[in-house]
């Protein structure tokens, strides 16, 4: 991947243990009836879910355009890392989610969840269009990343604490 020129975190306390949230985060088979904006993942390589696993997923844009975009991981270590990537129109995404569990405080017994995209411009034209609009891109990921954050907390129980920005 090469020059990082954009990156967005977000972070979430989910009130589940990590090991119920890495199997819904890796199950592909299941991914589309969780996720609100995904309508259909197509595995593309056969066997248990680890580095080199690839998957087409078809999700819906905030305009409601829908996309395919290929993913593929590249970095699995249950249950506490995962890193995913797709190279996508004008531009190349890394998802880096790291499970910690929470020990004490107010969110003790639950999951912290935290995911960061990073985008790189893929030609001249997107890496103009980025510094153009990087502030509206970013805040179109952290809602969507938000989103997939708050589709996950549903997926594995209710009382989840809110999303916030890293």
């Amino acid at each position: 991947m090469g020059r990082v020129v954009a990156t967005v975190a977000v972070t979430r306390a989910i009130a589940a243990p990590i090991e119920r949230i890495w199997h819904v985060l890796t199950d592909l088979a299941e991914r589309a009836t969780w996720l609100s904006t995904v309508y259909d993942v197509r595995v593309r390589t056969p066997g248990r879910f680890g580095v080199g696993t690839m998957w087409d997923e078809t999700r819906a844009l905030p305009d409601g355009a829908l996309v395919t975009e290929t993913f593929h991981v590249d970095q699995c270590a249950p249950p506490t890392r995962l890193v995913i990537s797709s190279r996508g129109d004008g531009a190349d995404y890394r998802m880096t989610f790291t499970l910690t569990p929470v020990d004490s405080g107010r969110h003790a017994g639950s999951t912290e969840v935290t995911v960061v995209h990073d985008g790189v411009p893929s030609s001249t034209t997107s890496r103009v269009l980025a510094i153009v609009l990087g502030e509206l891109a970013a805040r179109t990921v952290e809602s969507a990343l938000r989103q997939d954050l708050a589709d996950l907390a549903a997926a594995v129980g209710p009382g989840e604490a809110p999303a916030r920005a890293a």
